[in-house]
Formats: C-alpha cells, sequence, structure tokens
C-alpha cells in the first residue's frame, strides 16, 4: 500500500569550522556555509539505510510530502513548490520505500532555497553575496554534502540517486568517494557536457548577462533581470519535454495577443505556453544561482573532479558497487547515446550494471512525472539485504 508521507519540514546543516574550511576546487575556502535538507524515513541503527538523492538543475531539497513554507525564502518558496518534486517516488511502499530507508535531499550549496547562496547574506560583509559569491564546481557540491553525512554519523550510503545533472553529482560521488556508497543509479545523464548542452548553457547565461537589469550580479537592491532568466528557463524548457508533449500542453493555453515585449503579437498557443514557464519561473529563483549551477555544468570534469587519470582508469575505483542506470528514448537533453558511454566504462571496469531505457513520450522530464516507469526497476536495486 502506497500513501503520501504528509507533511514535512525542511532542516538546516550550519558548517562552522574556521580550522577545517570547505576548500572549493577553484580556489576560495568557505568556513562557514549552510545547507538545506529534507529527510524521509527513520536513520537505523547502524546508520546504513540512507538514500542520497541529489536534485535537478532548478530543483530543491523538497523532494517528497507537503512543506508549504521554509523559513527566509519569502517570495521563492511558490506554491508549484509546495509538493514535494519526486512524491510519486517516495514513501511508504513507494520505489524509495520509507518504511525500510532514510531518504536525504539537499539543495545544492550556492543555490536559493535556504542553502548558502549568491542570495544569502554574507556574514563578513552583512550584505547579500551576490556576484562576490565564489565559483562553484559539481565536486564542491559533492564535499560540502559529505560533510552533512559526517555530522550524521553516516558513513557509508545504502545508494546515491541523481536525475539530470544530479546523475553527475552520483557519479563524482560515486567515484571520488567510493567506500562512501554501495548503489549508484544516475537517471537520464552522462559523463560529460555535450557540445549541444555547451551552447543551450551559453544561450542562457548571455539571456542573463544580458538584461539590463543584471547589473554584473548586483541587483538586490534594485530590479531584479526578470527578463534574462525568464529567456533562460524558455530557452531550456524545450530541451525538458518532447515536442509532442509540448505541443499537447500547449493546447489549453490562451494565446494573449497583446505583445509581451515590442511590436511582435503571438499568434500560436505554444508561444503563450513558453511564455507562461518564463514569467512563473522568475518568481521562484535566483539569476546568479541560476548562473553558478550552469557554469558548474560547463566546467563538470568527472575525471579532474574525482582526482582520476582517465575515464577509462576511473570506474575501477567502483567495483564494489553496483550501477543502475536509466536512459529515456525521447531525452532530447541527455539521449540515450550518452548513458551508452557510462555503460561501456563500467563494463569494461567490470562493475555491476543494469541498462534501462524507459519508453515515454515525455521526453528529459520523464523522470519527475512517470513513476510507474521506473519504480520496479529501482525497487529490485534497492532492495537487496
Amino acid at each position: 500500500m502506497t500513501r503520501s508521507i504528509g507533511r514535512v519540514r525542511t532542516q538546516f546543516f550550519e558548517y562552522d569550522n574556521p580550522r577545517r574550511p570547505l576548500r572549493l576546487r577553484v580556489g576560495g575556502r568557505l568556513p562557514r556555509f549552510t545547507l538545506a535538507y529534507e529527510m524521509y524515513g527513520q536513520l537505523n541503527a547502524d546508520r546504513s539505510n540512507v538514500i542520497l538523492l541529489y536534485h535537478a538543475m532548478t530543483g530543491s531539497q523538497h523532494a517528497a510530502g507537503y512543506n508549504p513554507r521554509v523559513p527566509g525564502l519569502d517570495h521563492r518558496w511558490t506554491e508549484e513548490m509546495h509538493r514535494g518534486w519526486w512524491d510519486g517516488f517516495i514513501g511508504p511502499g513507494k520505489a524509495l520505500d520509507t518504511r525500510r530507508f532514510c531518504v536525504l535531499c539537499v539543495n545544492y550549496l550556492g543555490g536559493c532555497y535556504g542553502s548558502t547562496g549568491p542570495a544569502s547574506i554574507n556574514p563578513d560583509t552583512g550584505k547579500r553575496w551576490g556576484p562576490a559569491f565564489p565559483v562553484l564546481r559539481m565536486s564542491d557540491i559533492v564535499d560540502s554534502q559529505m560533510l552533512l553525512l559526517d555530522s550524521l554519523g553516516v558513513e557509508r550510503l545504502h545508494a546515491v540517486i541523481g536525475a539530470s545533472i544530479g546523475g553527475y553529482l552520483a557519479l563524482l560521488t560515486a567515484t571520488k568517494y567510493p567506500e562512501r556508497v554501495r548503489i549508484v543509479v544516475p537517471i537520464g545523464s552522462g559523463v560529460e557536457t555535450t557540445i549541444y548542452q555547451r551552447i543551450l548553457n551559453f544561450e542562457q547565461v548571455t539571456a542573463i548577462e544580458g538584461d539590463p537589469h543584471f547589473r554584473g550580479g548586483d541587483y538586490y537592491d534594485g530590479p531584479a533581470p526578470e527578463l534574462g532568466l525568464a529567456l533562460a528557463r524558455r530557452i531550456a524548457h524545450k530541451t525538458f519535454v518532447s515536442l509532442d508533449t509540448l505541443r499537447e500542453r500547449a493546447r489549453g493555453e490562451v494565446v494573449s495577443q497583446k505583445p509581451p515585449h515590442g511590436w511582435y503579437e503571438m499568434n500560436h498557443p505554444v508561444e503563450s505556453y513558453m511564455l507562461h514557464q518564463g514569467l512563473k519561473f522568475v518568481r521562484r529563483f535566483d539569476a546568479n544561482t541560476y548562473l553558478r549551477i550552469l557554469d558548474a555544468w560547463q566546467w563538470f570534469d568527472l575525471v579532474a573532479e574525482a582526482g582520476g587519470k582517465d575515464l577509462n582508469t576511473l570506474f575501477e575505483r567502483c567495483h564494489n558497487q553496483e550501477f543502475l542506470v536509466f536512459s529515456i528514448d525521447s531525452d532530447g537533453m541527455y539521449p540515450p547515446a550518452e548513458q551508452a558511454k557510462l555503460v561501456h566504462l563500467l563494463k569494461r571496469a567490470h562493475v555491476p550494471v543494469m541498462w534501462i531505457t524507459v519508453h515515454s513520450d515525455k521526453g528529459h522530464d520523464s523522470f519527475l512525472i512517470e513513476p510507474r516507469l521506473y519504480t520496479p526497476h529501482l525497487v529490485q536495486v534497492l532492495d537487496q539485504r
């Protein structure tokens, strides 16, 4: 029997250790930072039942249940954030069964949902970090979450799961900290940033930085760069869903005849739909955070960040792990060829791996909205005692 886990709350991990600061990959140190996180289920006696779940680029720590408020976020915690983004996967009797497992999801360092990021107050100045916030790499996000695990007394994870760029983080956790992971589940992800992704990400960066309100990232005392951030979201959104799904979703949208910015009059529901997606997004996200994560994506280097020699030997560290790799056949952002590269590397390193291709017409977003397609396989790999 499956059921919702009900109302939940965000907790906060406060790291404060000037003698052992978090050393960032591109220079700089953070002796103090906060991570916002949520936990579902109970830790067992030896704390060996934890599943660490990495969210996608614009996700949050709120993966399951109902959470109507996170302290300190004000307007960014909009109504669409209240229900957990993986609620169909987490709970009693669901794929990540909270009767057995303790699921942990953390807002990324650099995020805007309670973790320390550009929109947070810099304790040294009393003002928002803004553009002064340090440059981040994917490994910094992973390292910060390992410190949280240390504080919880969790030495080894039962599993680490990540979709989209969360898959990068899952792979980094598995290869940089192989002794801390048993099962690894990347969903709709890959081992590198593709040329297609680089182009899309660069378009989004220029959209935000080209907004006159951006002011080099120092916009918190004035108008936010909403036009640029909305455009960036629209550039990305078309890669999340298949064109057929986009057509279906746009059918119910009312086309506004009023030009949104200039003389052009929208004349098709898909234009109205995409405009709405951008306007909705800017109410819940911070432009500087968006840029920091895009930058980490653009510079992602699994081998270098995990401290390896090359991809062919990197996964030899993972011989005591088991992988479940998911592809989505209609995924335009991370097509199955990207997971094929990963599976080839794992097999070459003699790492146990199961590769599942999900047949869906929903595109990249399938991992968010179709739990029935993933649940049997997740249950099978996670349920090993």
